[in-house]
């Protein structure tokens, strides 16, 4: 997964975050927060 992978998968994870919050989804939208925090801090690299 290189870079632009990882910045849109956690751009989508934090608008459903939003949603989710916005839609009354407290729990759902807080696992969705913490998977996007995970994430965005997440070192893709490979072990040589």
């Amino acid at each position: 997964m290189n870079d632009l992978q990882k910045d849109i998968f956690v751009g989508l994870l934090f608008v459903m975050g939003i949603f989710g919050f916005a839609s009354g989804l407290f729990v759902a939208s807080a696992v969705v927060f913490a998977l996007s925090a995970i994430f965005s801090n997440m070192r893709f690299t490979q072990l040589n």
